[in-house]
């Protein structure tokens, strides 16, 4: 597994990478993320939820409630802003460069 000290940067990275593909909810984020990872990462809720806060304050996400099915309770949904789309290709080219530079001091030359 995964240290979270080691991939801290770059939750912001998995978790708009998911809502660009579609609004969810934190549960189901750290579901996904657990599920895509092969469970070799699994965000805490405490680092989650501070992501979360973090972005929506920086204005990268939005929130909006639907209501649960059952229950009928509200969950709060999120969402992927203009800025956040923005951020993420940032993000992803940060991660590419990150990259680039760690593999020339760990892949074997060929």
């Amino acid at each position: 597994m995964i240290s979270s000290d080691n991939i801290r940067g770059y939750n912001d990275l998995m978790i708009l990478s998911l809502l660009e593909k579609e609004d969810s909810y934190a549960y189901l984020l750290s579901k996904k993320i657990k599920e895509i990872t092969n469970e070799k990462y699994i965000i805490k809720e405490t680092t989650l939820y501070s992501a979360m806060t973090r972005l929506e304050k920086n204005e990268f996400i939005s929130s909006y409630y639907l209501d649960v099915q059952t229950g009928g309770s509200k969950r709060s949904y999120y969402k992927i802003t203009a800025a956040g789309k923005e951020y993420l290709k940032e993000k992803k080219e940060e991660w590419k460069l990150v990259k680039y530079v760690v593999d020339k001091f760990t892949l074997e030359e060929e």
